[in-house]
């Protein structure tokens, strides 16, 4: 039954001027979002920019976050003001990113609005964010977003329709003006999708065994499909899923599946005996962590194994058409690319550039060290699929994920490889030590770093071999001779102030010392790459805040 409703055109005492989005969205503190008129502006900038609105269809969902629910159901009444056709969201309003990517294809949307801050804390002390994606489902570009915060710079006034909230407890139909509005479990296509690409009766027979798993969703979206999945439909037993209920802070915990903040996960695997498989998701879904009993997957290393095995998946089994890593991942699935005879790209980060190599049919997989793994099923990294890959590989290959990596290693050689990231570093700070370094690049070819010399150093461009596009500055690359290399960026993912990443890299081939502990292996790096930077000094860190 429709709702009744009256059209209303809201003034703005002046435009806001700090919703540039970035390489996720705009990301601002929870409290920044609840300012009166602010999340409204964006969404009616949005809603002008975005191709395809007026008659079009929308899809709409979160992480579940603080102000999930009252959001969604603001857009819901701004989309109808701006002639949206239909509105898709789910029970709840729980939709993991990559099921949101899945929806906006399947369902022929002209974008996706995602509510989710990725794996920055949530609750009214945390984070909120808006994302946009485009039609194929990915990340809206640069041209869009671009297009977006220009139209805040000048936004007078918005749309809306008053009407009442949205009722979300359950599927349904309803209309709010002349849109109707689809409530969906938002859970059902997306596990659809998985039972195309994988073969659930072998893993279902490793789960059902005496393979032990332990997945932590992180009170955070991926709990309700974790738990249909591994639960349900796999068979696992009950209380595999850990902290599977989302919770609007997360549960006062940090939803980014590393060593540090998935530490009691972290435990389990790496000092516990019980467990033979241990992952987590993040916020939103789309990142993942792979751990097996005494054993860590770098991000970098899971992109090259999932290359190497992708065959043995149904939804792979007739190979790959390429493989892409973001500029800052480890070149390990190079080596693996260069035996398959495939294609390799390396892009900035942000799964966008990803994008265009997938649209084009130019890659199949993709990645980033950042815990993102993703394929041509969607436009967005997915943390679910990349841990029923690994249970795909390791039910098909029937040994552990130890020996799946020491096989790997022994075949392709191993790069040392680890990110330190300094967080909440002063915004003056960080950009005063990133320049200084960026000033230096020219003179530091020739000159003795960490035993080695360095062959060059620059800060890395990128021209998409799809649509010619130019991505400048995407990252301060020292490379040395030896194939090593140190890379430095700063976030734009954190909400105060910045945080600088450092990444290292140390290839050793199969014949050479495949066992080291990588902060041991990568120590010469570590301490000429601080000295370099004068990272101490400038932030006043004796430590990273995460390692990984």
């Amino acid at each position: 039954m429709a709702k009744t409703t009256e059209l209303r055109q809201v003034a703005l005492e002046r435009p806001f001027d700090d919703q540039k989005p970035g390489t996720s969205g705009l990301r601002k503190s929870t409290r920044q979002f609840q300012t009166p008129h602010y999340l409204e502006s964006f969404i009616e900038a949005s809603l002008r920019v975005v191709p395809g609105v007026e008659g079009g269809t929308l899809v709409v969902g979160g992480d579940g976050r603080y102000g999930n629910l009252a959001a969604i159901s603001v857009i819901a009444r701004m989309a109808s003001a701006h002639g949206v056709s239909r509105l898709i969201t789910t029970t709840g309003g729980i939709l993991s990113t990559p099921a949101a990517s899945h929806l906006i294809r399947s369902r022929g949307a002209v974008a996706g609005i995602i509510l989710s801050a990725s794996h920055n804390p949530g609750g009214l002390d945390g984070d909120f964010g808006v994302k946009i994606n485009g039609a194929n489902g990915g990340p809206a570009p640069e041209s869009v977003t671009d297009a977006i915060h220009a139209a805040t710079l000048h936004l007078e006034s918005y749309r809306i329709l008053d009407a009442e909230p949205l009722n979300l407890d359950a599927p349904g139909t309803t209309t709010i003006g002349a849109m109707a509005v689809e409530v969906i479990d938002g859970v059902d296509d997306y596990v659809a999708l998985m039972q195309k690409l994988f073969d659930f009766d072998r893993i279902a027979a490793l789960l059902r065994g005496d393979f032990r798993v332990a997945f932590d969703a992180m009170h955070a979206v991926t709990g309700p499909y974790a738990s249909r999945l591994f639960e349900g439909l796999l068979g696992a037993p009950a209380g595999t899923v850990r902290n599977g209920l989302p919770l609007a802070d997360f549960g006062g915990g940090h939803p980014d599946p590393n060593l540090t903040y998935a530490h009691e996960l972290a435990d389990l695997l790496l000092t516990g005996g019980a467990y033979d498989f241990g992952a987590a998701c993040d916020g939103d879904g789309d990142r993942n962590m792979i751990l097996g009993r005494n054993c860590f997957v770098n991000p970098s290393d899971s992109l090259a194994v999932l290359t190497a095995n992708a065959t043995l998946a149904p939804g792979y089994a007739d190979g790959l058409a390429g493989v892409a890593r973001s500029m800052p991942t480890s070149a390990a699935a190079d080596v693996v690319a260069a035996e398959l005879g495939i294609p390799c790209f390396e892009t900035p980060t942000g799964w966008k550039f990803f994008g265009n190599l997938l649209d084009a049919g130019r890659i199949t997989l993709c990645g980033e060290e950042s815990f993102g793994t993703g394929s041509n099923h969607i436009r967005e990294k997915d943390g679910l699929w990349a841990v029923l890959f690994w249970l795909q590989i390791l039910a098909v290959r029937g040994c552990s994920v130890a020996e799946v990596m020491a096989g790997h290693w022994s075949r392709f050689g191993r790069h040392y490889y680890s990110r330190h990231d300094y967080e909440a570093v002063a915004s003056e700070a960080a950009h005063g030590l990133y320049d200084r370094i960026s000033g230096k690049l020219a003179a530091l070819p020739g000159q003795a770093f960490a035993g080695r010399t360095i062959r060059a150093a620059d800060d890395f461009g990128y021209t998409d071999p799809v649509d010619g596009s130019i991505s400048k500055g995407q990252g301060l690359r020292v490379l040395l001779d030896d194939g090593s290399r140190v890379v430095l960026r700063l976030s734009g993912t954190g909400t105060k102030g910045a945080t600088l990443r450092v990444y290292l890299e140390s290839y050793v081939p199969p014949s050479g010392d495949l066992n080291q502990n990588p902060q041991l292996a990568l120590k010469d790096l570590i301490d000429a790459s601080d000295a370099l930077a004068e990272i101490r000094s400038r932030t006043g860190m004796t430590r990273p805040t995460v390692i990984t």
